[in-house]
């Protein structure tokens, strides 16, 4: 398989503190990879060792098979699309496209060529003469791209280009980029913070935390299939209780929670055992919702979990409805109601049961040892 940008071990201190901890990874030609991590993880530090702008500590950075660590940033066929874009506002669409191009020494017939070509490609084809000031948010997002797209690059870097748009603008251009991406055929590296934006828009997915990757993988594998902790309570909303292995079998487990609640668990760790601390998560899409409180604990087969309690809370967005529930043990537990059926109108006050599968329940190790009780 060829690879567009590969980096190997790559480590950068900043005197004794450590902003990335020997990340690697490869990104195969013509695809859409992201970085997805909060704010102080190193994602944009690693992205600027990949620009240039920064010098790995330690490691190596290959761009189409060759390293690329001897070459300033204006000789790595990489471009970057800042989060503020970074357009120059004295100059029309096309002179800002053009700009690039003009700097090579390229022949005047060729630029109009090719800036031509590259307004057609992002759905502008009427914009060049227009002044950076009387383009919306949407078309000045597409308008940096078109300006990095015309010299050709073998990957295109973005740093959080979404962050200074409007919700709407945000949720539209997240379809325009991957669109983009695919017409163009051109490997993007994104940097956010925004799981929607990874998850929407990714082929694959690193996500990070204290400098380091704690899983690479295809957006379903990390939604559904989390392998730490960190990933299965940054990717996606989940109900979150810290508790102690009371027992465990190759199928599953018992964990006790500080307010007494007994889950059984899918076994995510072979390393956790009786007595270890841990974390469980519930997504609320897991949890199935019924009228009424039947009995609580698990059913005779032990593979269900079952809470009785009552609503206080009723979260409508349009899309869904999710409901906050108080159970007799004090602990709130966030759960999806269906679309239509009997259960549709549920509201504050009305007693529900809340049932959900042994599978439904991921269970990672706990930093820091045994469970203080």
């Amino acid at each position: 398989m060829a690879y567009d940008l590969e980096c190997e071990r790559v480590r950068k201190r900043f005197g004794a503190f450590v902003a990335v901890d020997g990340v690697s990874f490869r990104i195969p030609r013509g695809s859409f990879f992201s970085i997805l991590g909060p704010s102080g993880c190193g994602k944009t530090t690693l992205l600027r060792m990949i620009a240039g702008f920064e010098t790995p500590s330690e490691g190596d950075i290959l761009i189409k098979g060759r390293s690329v660590l001897a070459l300033p940033p204006n000789r790595r066929n990489v471009k970057l699309v800042f989060q503020h874009l970074a357009l120059f506002p004295m100059m029309n669409v096309e002179e800002n496209i053009a700009y690039g191009l003009r700097c090579k020494g390229m022949a005047k017939g060729e630029i109009a060529r090719r800036t031509a070509d590259v307004l057609e490609r992002v759905g502008l084809p009427d914009a060049r003469r227009k002044d950076i000031g009387q383009l919306s948010g949407g078309q000045k997002q597409r308008i940096a791209i078109a300006r990095c797209m015309v010299l050709d690059p073998d990957v295109l870097l973005l740093d959080e280009p979404l962050g200074a748009l409007d919700l709407k603008l945000r949720e539209h251009m997240k379809i325009e980029l991957k669109m983009l991406q695919s017409r163009f055929g051109t490997t993007f590296l994104y940097i956010t913070h925004d799981q929607s934006e990874a998850l929407v828009m990714s082929d694959r997915v690193a996500v990070m935390n204290d400098g380091r990757f704690e899983q690479v993988g295809e957006p379903r594998e990390l939604y559904h299939h989390p392998k730490t902790a960190f990933v299965a309570g940054f990717v996606g909303d989940s109900n979150r209780w810290p508790g102690r292995v009371l027992d465990r079998d190759p199928a599953g487990m018992r964990v006790e929670t500080r307010s007494g609640l007994i889950f059984i668990a899918d076994v995510t760790d072979g390393g956790i055992g009786k007595g270890d601390a841990v974390d469980v998560f519930v997504r609320p899409e897991s949890i199935a919702v019924t009228r009424g409180e039947g009995a609580g604990g698990q059913d005779a087969s032990g593979e269900t979990n079952r809470r009785t309690g009552r609503i206080e809370g009723v979260l409508f967005n349009g899309a869904n409805t999710r409901i906050l529930v108080r159970t007799s043990t004090g602990d709130q537990i966030e759960a999806d109601l269906p679309q239509g059926g009997a259960e549709a109108n549920l509201g504050n006050g009305d007693p529900v049961t809340l049932t959900w599968k042994r599978t439904g329940a991921k269970c990672f190790a706990r930093a820091g040892g045994t469970q203080a009780r």
